[in-house]
């Protein structure tokens, strides 16, 4: 099977990719302190989400690496705007987060099975595992980038296992959301074949989308 994204996907990943990296630097409001509360157990469903639905329009690694790839480059952009360096906890731990989830659901998805990954109780046991994994295996970040996991208050429990139940409740509602948006998108390109597979979509729609998304992120970042 070939491993090429065609043109079509690629813009929605694309797409995708920016309306994640809004989300990550919206609800990532304490981008310049350690993650505060469950923002980081929120962000692992938010991502979780996009995955599932890139994984749908794709049903390729190299989609999901195009996606994570750009959304790396989106939370780059939002460190820029803070004047925060690439080896900041706000910003190096979040990225190592992006990369393990999407290696942990596509490991996910290969243990239990594109048949499985079809049905929607299947859906919720991605999300559930997925999420749980992804969490549990957080903590490793400070081998990865020398930053240790942040802890809650009090305590010598990194926030990722404190607050490991509402990464998991998400998980298993948004994934099979994820899969369903990602459903609806390939919907509407059977419905309106022309015009997707023209170059005014697969060459001007993604572009804009991007360019939308990182005028955001610097209002967002720039009025706070």
């Amino acid at each position: 099977m070939s491993q090429k994204v065609p043109s079509p996907q690629f813009a929605n990943i694309v797409i995708l990719g920016a309306v994640w990296g809004f989300a990550e630097a919206g609800l990532g409001i304490g981008l310049q302190r350690c993650a505060s509360q469950a923002s980081g157990s929120i962000m692992t469903g938010v991502a979780l989400l996009f995955l599932a639905a890139a994984w749908v329009l794709t049903r390729r690694a190299l989609g999901i690496v195009l996606l994570v790839g750009l959304v790396t480059l989106l939370k780059l952009f939002d460190a820029s705007l803070l004047s925060l360096p690439i080896r900041h906890g706000a910003v190096a731990n979040p990225i190592f987060a992006f990369w393990m989830e999407a290696l942990v659901f596509l490991l996910v998805i290969a243990v239990i099975g594109e048949s499985l990954a079809r049905k929607r109780y299947g859906r919720a046991v991605l999300g559930a595992g997925a999420a749980l994994l992804s969490v549990s295996l957080f903590p490793l970040v400070k081998f990865a980038t020398g930053i240790p996991a942040c802890v809650a208050a009090g305590t010598s429990i990194p926030l990722s296992l404190y607050y490991a139940p509402i990464a998991v409740g998400l998980s298993i509602v948004l994934v099979p959301a994820g899969f369903r948006l990602g459903e609806r998108i390939a919907a509407g390109e059977n419905s309106h074949e022309a015009l997707i597979r023209g170059k005014a979509f697969r060459y001007g729609l993604s572009p804009v989308a991007l360019a939308v998304s990182l005028l955001l992120i610097a209002v967002v970042r720039l009025a706070g």
